[in-house]
């Protein structure tokens, strides 16, 4: 019998595993990342008010229109959640990768985010 690995099942328990010791602050807010296929989604949380101060990802028109790979989509929308946090005043954060290995697309993201003022 060949059995079946859910990749899925396999990165939520990962990112539940992450998330009891992973808790953002109004100080110090939680970039949570969530990757589809066809997209990536970034939001920058403050889990103690329970508010998503700013989101960006690929599916918001000014990203959306361009022509290019996954992952230079996902630098740009690391340079969008970084002037969007820096909007409201956020320098340092707390990376939250949602159970995801940390490269490609994610690594991609993550440097942009850096490159554009957020500290983690």
């Amino acid at each position: 019998m060949i059995s079946k690995i859910d990749k899925n099942k396999v990165r939520l328990k990962r990112h539940a595993r992450v998330r009891t010791k992973l808790s953002g602050t109004a100080e110090k807010p939680r970039l949570n990342v969530y990757r589809s296929n066809k997209h990536i989604y970034a939001q920058i949380i403050d889990d103690v008010k329970g508010v998503t101060l700013a989101q960006a990802s690929t599916q918001d028109k000014e990203i959306a229109n361009a022509e290019s790979s996954k992952v230079e989509l996902s630098a740009k929308v690391g340079e969008t959640i970084a002037k969007k946090a820096s909007d409201k005043g956020v320098s340092t954060i707390v990376f939250d990768r949602g159970g995801y290995l940390f490269h490609g697309r994610i690594k991609a993201l993550a440097d942009a985010a850096r490159e554009n003022g957020l500290e983690f």
